[in-house]
Protein backbone atom coordinates (compact mmCIF):
# COMPACT_ATOMS: atom_id res chain seq x y z
CA UNK A 1 0.00 0.00 0.00
CA UNK A 2 1.38 3.35 -1.02
CA UNK A 3 1.75 6.01 1.67
CA UNK A 4 -0.51 9.03 1.31
CA UNK A 5 0.25 12.75 1.42
CA UNK A 6 -2.12 15.57 2.30
CA UNK A 7 -2.72 18.61 0.13
CA UNK A 8 -1.04 20.80 2.73
CA UNK A 9 2.08 18.63 2.94
CA UNK A 10 2.26 18.35 -0.85
CA UNK A 11 1.94 22.10 -1.26
CA UNK A 12 4.72 22.67 1.30
CA UNK A 13 7.01 20.14 -0.40
CA UNK A 14 6.35 21.75 -3.79
CA UNK A 15 7.16 25.20 -2.41
CA UNK A 16 10.40 23.83 -0.93
CA UNK A 17 11.27 22.06 -4.18
CA UNK A 18 11.71 18.73 -2.40
CA UNK A 19 9.27 16.61 -4.41
CA UNK A 20 8.65 15.49 -7.98
CA UNK A 21 4.94 15.54 -8.75
CA UNK A 22 3.63 12.99 -11.26
CA UNK A 23 0.35 13.51 -13.13
CA UNK A 24 -0.92 10.00 -13.88
CA UNK A 25 -3.76 11.07 -16.18
CA UNK A 26 -1.50 12.10 -19.05
CA UNK A 27 -2.52 13.02 -22.56
CA UNK A 28 -5.23 15.64 -23.02
CA UNK A 29 -5.93 15.75 -19.27
CA UNK A 30 -2.33 16.74 -18.56
CA UNK A 31 -2.39 19.28 -21.39
CA UNK A 32 -5.59 20.85 -20.08
CA UNK A 33 -4.40 21.24 -16.48
CA UNK A 34 -1.88 19.78 -14.08
CA UNK A 35 -0.22 20.69 -10.80
CA UNK A 36 2.61 23.21 -11.22
CA UNK A 37 5.79 21.50 -12.37
CA UNK A 38 4.19 18.07 -12.64
CA UNK A 39 5.52 15.54 -15.12
CA UNK A 40 3.14 13.25 -17.03
CA UNK A 41 3.39 9.50 -16.57
CA UNK A 42 0.31 7.40 -17.30
CA UNK A 43 0.07 3.80 -16.03
CA UNK A 44 0.73 2.24 -19.44
CA UNK A 45 3.90 4.33 -19.85
CA UNK A 46 5.65 3.56 -16.55
CA UNK A 47 7.82 0.67 -17.74
CA UNK A 48 9.00 2.49 -20.86
CA UNK A 49 9.35 6.05 -19.55
CA UNK A 50 9.97 6.00 -15.77
CA UNK A 51 13.76 5.96 -15.99
CA UNK A 52 13.81 8.96 -18.35
CA UNK A 53 11.13 10.98 -16.55
CA UNK A 54 12.25 10.06 -13.02
CA UNK A 55 16.00 9.30 -13.09
CA UNK A 56 16.54 9.46 -9.28
CA UNK A 57 15.00 6.35 -7.71
CA UNK A 58 15.50 7.79 -4.21
CA UNK A 59 13.83 11.16 -4.88
CA UNK A 60 10.55 12.06 -3.18
CA UNK A 61 7.77 11.38 -5.71
CA UNK A 62 4.05 12.06 -5.37
CA UNK A 63 1.53 10.65 -7.83
CA UNK A 64 -1.96 12.04 -8.35
CA UNK A 65 -4.91 11.74 -10.71
CA UNK A 66 -8.36 13.31 -10.78
CA UNK A 67 -9.97 12.27 -7.46
CA UNK A 68 -10.14 9.39 -4.95
CA UNK A 69 -12.17 7.26 -7.39
CA UNK A 70 -9.39 7.37 -9.99
CA UNK A 71 -7.05 4.35 -9.81
CA UNK A 72 -4.21 5.75 -11.95
CA UNK A 73 -2.23 7.34 -9.13
CA UNK A 74 -2.17 4.10 -7.15
CA UNK A 75 -1.25 2.04 -10.20
CA UNK A 76 1.65 4.31 -11.11
CA UNK A 77 2.86 4.46 -7.50
CA UNK A 78 2.83 0.67 -7.22
CA UNK A 79 4.64 0.22 -10.55
CA UNK A 80 7.29 2.76 -9.57
CA UNK A 81 7.83 1.00 -6.24
CA UNK A 82 8.16 -2.32 -8.08
CA UNK A 83 10.83 -0.71 -10.29
CA UNK A 84 12.86 0.22 -7.22
CA UNK A 85 11.69 3.75 -6.43
CA UNK A 86 12.02 4.14 -2.66
CA UNK A 87 10.05 7.27 -1.71
CA UNK A 88 6.71 7.24 -3.53
CA UNK A 89 3.53 8.67 -2.03
CA UNK A 90 0.05 9.28 -3.40
CA UNK A 91 -2.12 12.40 -3.25
CA UNK A 92 -5.37 10.44 -3.42
CA UNK A 93 -7.69 13.47 -3.41
CA UNK A 94 -6.19 14.51 -6.75
CA UNK A 95 -6.40 17.58 -8.90
CA UNK A 96 -10.11 18.11 -8.14
CA UNK A 97 -9.24 18.71 -4.47
CA UNK A 98 -6.33 20.95 -5.49
CA UNK A 99 -8.45 23.16 -7.72
CA UNK A 100 -11.38 23.17 -5.26
CA UNK A 101 -8.94 24.67 -2.74
CA UNK A 102 -8.19 27.47 -5.22
CA UNK A 103 -4.60 26.40 -5.79
CA UNK A 104 -2.86 27.12 -9.11
CA UNK A 105 -2.56 24.73 -12.03
CA UNK A 106 -0.63 24.84 -15.29
CA UNK A 107 -1.53 23.85 -18.83
CA UNK A 108 0.67 22.56 -21.62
Amino acid sequence: MTALITREDLQAAMEQGTVTVVDTLGGEYYAKQHLPGAVALAPDDVAAQAAAVLPDRDAAIVTYCSNPACANSGQVAERLTALGYTNVRKYKEGIEDWTDAGLPVESA
